[in-house]
């Protein structure tokens, strides 16, 4: 099923991994070791926190009765926002690839319970956020 190896360079994998220290630890500097899609990693993971309140107030907005903050877990939290970014700022990237690729990072962080959830949720926010460009 899972490949462990692709933890260590699916680019999305990486960025949920910043995303997540750095919601443990805001101080610290993000250090992105080289990789292919360096560049990539980078804008998504600077881009998200940077916009971190814009993409929170639209979560609220729009799928506050999906997400009990209580309840739902830190990094489903973290692949939406992530993938929130993308759909907002990255229009080259179709909404399929970004809900498919979150879908199989989800793999490494959360039960499978949990992802068809995240696929509902990536669902309805890929169309509020951006008109379909498949």
């Amino acid at each position: 099923m899972k490949n462990p190896d692709e933890a260590l360079v699916n680019p999305r994998v990486i960025v949920i991994q910043k995303l997540y220290s750095n919601h443990l630890n805001k101080e610290a500097e993000i250090i992105f070791p080289k990789h292919r899609f360096k560049k990539f990693i980078k804008d998504v993971v600077n881009g998200t926190i940077e916009r971190k309140e814009l993409i929170v107030d639209l979560m609220e907005k729009e799928i506050n009765n999906e997400i009990k903050s209580s309840k739902t877990e830190l990094m489903v939290k973290l692949m939406i926002m992530a993938a929130l970014y993308e759909f907002m700022y990255m229009h080259k990237t179709p909404i399929k690839v970004v809900i498919n690729e979150y879908l199989r990072v989800a793999d490494f962080f959360v039960q499978n319970s949990q992802k068809a959830f995240l696929n509902a949720v990536l669902d309805k926010l890929s169309k509020i956020t951006r008109v379909k460009n498949v």
